[in-house]
């Protein structure tokens, strides 16, 4: 069993940044990876960025490619999300995710346990 807890969320002006933060408990954190994924009102959710077991490998999506970077620490069991250049597009709820079979994934992974989710909100 794997249990995740975002923290972080909230308002923050257009071109600004936000970091968000899940904290991971349960099964070996560093065997496994990590993602973020988001849905915004009325959409489908979707793929946002992932990392690898030893945070070396990571991919993103291209809305937020070059933006955003995830990362984590495994001493902390906690995995990151730094927003910069915030846009409005960016509203949304944000979800982690683990793939606790893999030690890395993919967008399209087998991601296994959630957590409840953070709202992040950018005003223009």
């Amino acid at each position: 069993q794997v249990q995740l807890a975002e923290s972080g969320g909230g308002l923050v002006q257009a071109g600004g940044s936000l970091r968000l933060s899940c904290a991971a408990s349960g099964r070996s954190f560093s065997l496994y990876a990590m993602a973020w994924f988001r849905q915004a009102p009325g959409k489908t959710r979707e793929f946002v960025a992932t990392v690898n077991a030893d945070g070396v490998r990571t991919s993103y999506a291209d809305s937020v490619k070059g933006r955003f970077t995830i990362s984590r620490d495994n001493a902390k069991n906690t995995v990151y999300l730094q927003m910069n250049i915030a846009l409005p597009e960016d509203t949304a709820v944000y979800y982690c995710a683990a793939d606790s079979k893999h030690g890395s994934s993919w967008s399209g992974g087998q991601f296994d346990y959630w957590g409840q989710g953070t709202q992040v909100t950018v005003s223009s």
